[in-house]
């Protein structure tokens, strides 16, 4: 697989815009302002095929990305507060739509920010996942940010805290910044 062949396919806002799952799907999770487009940009090589914003909440949509025989699914960010009601009434609906309705999903990256503790909703879609029977791995995003002696402390602490969600699943500190986990996280998408 080349990954110089991605091109984003479309966005959808919707549950009844999803398209049928025709190839091997590679899913990006995590609350909003985590990194995800950062991360998809980065292991694309590209600056801009997904949009990066530093404004919480962008990402609305299900954004697919085509790459040879795989999509890769930038999912919308959850937890941003300054969302109403009905907001997070759609999301939920595209997110339970998305993610039980028979989709090829061959592993759900989920991104946490490693300079803090797991959030509740971090924590909620790992379970999810987990209940579900869907393959994941744990990203630990902005790792860069933290000195040698406050990493090694937050990997442990972030692992001691989600127990038997983080147990044989790969847990990878990521930046976008200084290229840490590029090639980990390229590795598990084949």
């Amino acid at each position: 697989m080349n990954l110089n062949n991605a091109v984003f396919e479309a966005a959808f806002g919707t549950a009844n815009q999803l398209p049928p799952s025709d190839l091997p799907e590679y899913c990006f999770s995590g609350r909003s302002n985590v990194g995800k487009s950062s991360l998809i940009n980065k292991i694309l090589g590209r600056k801009s095929i997904a949009r990066v914003s530093s404004t919480p909440g962008k990402t609305i949509t299900v954004n697919f990305y085509k790459v040879d025989n795989i999509r890769l699914v930038d999912l919308p960010g959850y937890g941003y507060a300054k969302v109403n009601y009905a907001e997070k009434e759609r999301w939920s609906d595209l997110m339970e739509t998305y993610f039980n309705s028979g989709r090829n999903i061959s592993l759900v990256f989920q991104l946490i920010d490693m300079r803090h503790s797991p959030s509740e909703f971090d924590v909620s879609m790992l379970e999810f996942l987990k209940g579900y029977n869907v393959p994941y791995a744990i990203v630990l995003t902005k790792c860069d940010k933290l000195n040698k002696s406050e990493f090694e402390k937050q990997l442990v602490s972030i692992k001691n805290f989600l127990g038997e969600l983080a147990l044989n699943v790969p847990v990878i500190p990521f930046s976008a910044l200084k290229s840490i986990g590029v090639a980990e996280i390229k590795e598990l998408i084949g």
